[in-house]
């Protein structure tokens, strides 16, 4: 179902954990925003990572959620890391509709010399990112891969539209921390994704991709942004971190706050859960691919096999 965007007429409209679509009709531009509170604290806090590693996988879980949410079947949707970097691999997964999982892979040494504060960037370095669509039905899989070369998730992901969809977009994605009474402190992370979607395909042209090996003095193919898109861009990118976080700020509002003049519709919301898929039958069914000699050395001296879900921390005990 589809709304007029009214501050405050629907409460879930401005709640925490949600992906929120929405579409503003005279700018040709559809798009989702994101706010997580309670949902990301409890996929970060059963791994105790430092905190550079856990603003770096809120992140990751945002964009993750932002672009897989998407999906309109059975299916799921990772993204994945593989870098050089001290965190050298993130994975978030997404099973459809809404059921989230996430892990970082980490230096513990490399990251405390780079700092609390260390850029996504720096905590990464180099590799590339990798985005999968599953799409159970079909048994159909593709992936995008793009290459990690000193710059941020979000910065890597617009990349991803660029070159493999081929779609205008724009993105703000920012994470914070709230204190709360007692001296804690919990992750909120919020997020912006804005793409140019109209009817006529002229409209949606982009420059070529620069090769990189052309002759000094070569012009660049240069194609003008259509009018819609300049002010629809202008406006996401105008979003400051603290209204992507504020819990204050709904998204309903922020997005009234954003689009109100141009008409901003919006659909139901997505409730984003932290649910992983693990199970002791899937995990029977991975043991049972080993050979009988590896399942012996993995065997404890009670003679049960001890596995925990690097995503959710679960502790199995099985006999094989």
């Amino acid at each position: 179902m589809a709304e007029a965007v009214l501050p405050g007429a629907i409460p879930a409209l401005g709640a925490d954990d949600i992906v929120l679509p929405f579409h503003i009709a005279p700018l040709d531009t559809r798009g989702r925003a994101i706010r997580l509170g309670p949902m990301l604290d409890s996929i970060l806090v059963r791994h105790a990572y430092p905190r550079a590693v856990e603003r770096l996988l809120a992140e990751a879980v945002a964009l993750a959620a932002l672009m897989g949410s998407s999906l309109k079947f059975d299916g799921r949707f990772q993204l994945q890391t593989r870098t050089d970097g001290s965190v050298n691999m993130l994975v978030v997964d997404l099973s459809t509709p809404a059921s989230l999982r996430a892990y970082a892979r980490f230096d513990a040494e490399a990251v405390a010399a780079l700092g609390e504060d260390a850029s996504a960037a720096a905590l990464l370095g180099k590799g590339h990112l990798g985005l999968t669509v599953e799409q159970t039905a079909l048994n159909s899989r593709y992936q995008g891969i793009v290459e990690l070369d000193g710059q941020g998730l979000e910065a890597a992901a617009l990349q991803y539209f660029r070159q493999s969809e081929q779609i205008p977009s724009a993105m703000r994605i920012a994470v914070g921390e709230q204190l709360v009474a007692g001296g804690g402190r919990r992750w909120r992370v919020g997020g912006v994704l804005a793409q140019f979607l109209p009817t006529s395909p002229e409209r949606v042209r982009q420059a070529d991709l620069d090769p990189g090996d052309a002759p000094e003095g070569t012009t660049r193919h240069a194609v003008p942004e259509d009018d819609a898109w300049i002010e629809a861009r202008a406006l996401v990118e105008t979003t400051e971190d603290i209204e992507l976080v504020d819990p204050d700020l709904g998204l309903d509002r922020l997005l009234y706050r954003l689009f109100n003049e141009r008409g901003v519709v919006v659909s139901d919301p997505v409730t984003m859960l932290d649910q992983c898929r693990c199970s002791e039958e899937r995990i029977r069914e991975t043991l049972q691919q080993f050979a009988a000699d590896d399942i012996a050395e993995m065997r404890e001296p009670d003679g049960l096999i001890g596995v925990t879900c690097e995503f959710c921390s679960r502790k199995y005990r099985l006999s094989l």
